[in-house]
């Protein structure tokens, strides 16, 4: 009798602290411990504000024409709503926007807004594929801009 005993109280051990180890490793995989969180989406929200601000620097030292920042800043206003509709869609498993529109919004200007949309709505946020050719795409609207600025071929546009 005591076999039985000493057997269940064993295996009822046993089987709750399965039950615990199981669920603390689902409250890890769900949770985010607060520093990294916080630390890593200030940072792109930062960079945002600062390219903002400095396209507003540059438009007023003349280095710009003031166009290119309402550009910026409609293109980025665009990619936000598109993000925030893709959200919302994606939660009522509705039609979905294309990446490539994204994608096309963001190197035509709109990363400064997609990138705060990524950030503040936790949208297109994991996906590693695609968190790549955004960069890609920011690097290139970067370069693009840059180069115009340089060369002075920024002007014809406005």
């Amino acid at each position: 009798m005591t076999n039985r005993k000493t057997a269940k109280t064993s295996n009822n051990a046993s089987s709750q602290t399965k039950r615990t180890q199981k669920s603390r490793q689902q409250s890890s995989r769900t949770q985010k411990p607060n520093a990294t969180a916080s630390s890593s989406s200030i940072m792109p929200l930062l960079l945002v504000v600062i390219f903002l601000a400095g396209l507003i620097g540059a438009a007023q030292q003349h280095m710009l024409p003031i166009g290119i920042v309402g550009i910026y800043f409609t293109l980025s206003l665009l990619s936000f709503i598109a993000y925030a509709i893709d959200k919302s869609a994606a939660k009522r498993g509705k039609w979905r926007t294309k990446e490539s529109t994204l994608h096309l919004l963001a190197l035509m200007g709109g990363w400064p807004g997609a990138l705060f949309a990524q950030n503040v709505l936790r949208h297109k946020s994991v996906k590693a594929s695609f968190r790549n050719v955004f960069w890609l795409t920011v690097i290139a609207n970067l370069a693009v801009l840059a180069y115009g600025i340089q060369t002075g071929a920024i002007d014809m546009f406005i």
